[in-house]
């Protein structure tokens, strides 16, 4: 009885150690995280622009499909236009705004689906040699299409508009993501707690997703949140050239091709302003990408 009491007293010390470990590891993360200024800086643009685009509605003044023939082309600070108005004489802040809801759709949904996905085929891939062949040689098919005729030729098959932007994305971010969580497995499966767990009977669905799973998670994070800055001037892009959101919806890449037409006509904010705004969330994500690599290294994390 005692032993049995003494044996569960064990266990329970072992336990709140390793709780306690993991909060430790958690602060320690976020105190190198909130220690850099622009990860942090970063972390606050994304969430003004994430607030925005979710009360859109309610912050926006006007409809943002609606214009005024006779005030277009109107310049910043015109009253009642804080950033303008468009060449078709739509609020261009309205614009913005309903504009981010779906920038931010078309870019986080399928990278979001694809981290999962991802993080299943490349754990297989790093772990089974011979699944593993199999389907990086798939998606190695992929890497050697150029990203933009990857985009065009899902067009060509669906058709312009939010469905195509979000399969493209998807398909041309898998094989890179695979990549990073096949490479990292395959550094991590000869390890030696690796087999220390095949000794004691792990089974390979334990190893996979208890020992190796949380060692590479990181790595996709980190890279994850990286891509989704390049994603979003990708899907600018495509929205650009006519691939993406149609009109009359608001579209940060199809407002900066609306304003080209009008550049020479003395209103340079309509291109510039949505411009800016790309460039401002796509590196705003970088800084909290290189924040996330700063904080769940744990070598830096002992600077």
């Amino acid at each position: 009885m005692e032993k049995s009491t003494l044996t569960e007293s064990t266990v329970v010390v072992k336990q709140s150690r390793e709780a306690l470990k993991k909060e430790s590891t958690f602060r320690q993360a976020m105190s190198v995280f909130i220690g850099d200024k622009l990860a942090v800086v970063g972390s606050i643009i994304v969430l003004i622009v994430v607030i925005g685009a979710i009360f859109a509605p309610i912050i926006a003044p006007y409809d943002p499909n609606v214009g005024d023939g006779a005030k277009r082309l109107l310049g910043i600070g015109t009253q009642g236009h804080i950033l303008g108005l468009d060449e078709q004489g739509r609020d261009i802040f309205s614009r913005l705004l309903f504009g981010a809801r779906l920038s931010l759709i078309s870019v986080l949904v399928p990278i979001l689906l694809m981290f999962f996905l991802s993080l299943a085929l490349g754990l297989i891939a790093g772990y089974f040699k011979r699944i593993g062949e199999v389907i990086m040689r798939i998606l190695d098919v992929l890497f050697a299409f150029p990203t933009a005729l990857l985009a065009i030729a899902v067009a060509a098959v669906i058709g312009a508009g939010l469905t195509t932007i979000m399969i493209a994305v998807a398909v041309v971010m898998l094989p890179y993501m695979t990549r990073v969580v096949y490479a990292a497995t395959m550094a991590e499966k000869n390890k030696e707690y690796v087999e220390a767990a095949q000794v004691l009977g792990a089974s390979q669905f334990q190893i996979l997703f208890k020992e190796i799973l949380p060692n590479v998670l990181s790595d996709l994070i980190v890279y994850t949140t990286t891509l989704i800055g390049t994603t979003i001037v990708f899907v600018a892009g495509l929205s650009f050239i006519g691939l993406g959101i149609q009109p009359p919806d608001a579209d940060w890449g199809r407002m900066v091709t609306g304003g080209m037409g009008v550049l020479t006509q003395g209103a340079p904010h309509i291109a510039t302003i949505p411009g800016l705004l790309i460039l401002i969330v796509a590196t705003a994500f970088n800084w909290i990408g290189d924040g996330l690599q700063k904080a769940l290294d744990p070598y830096k994390r002992t600077q």
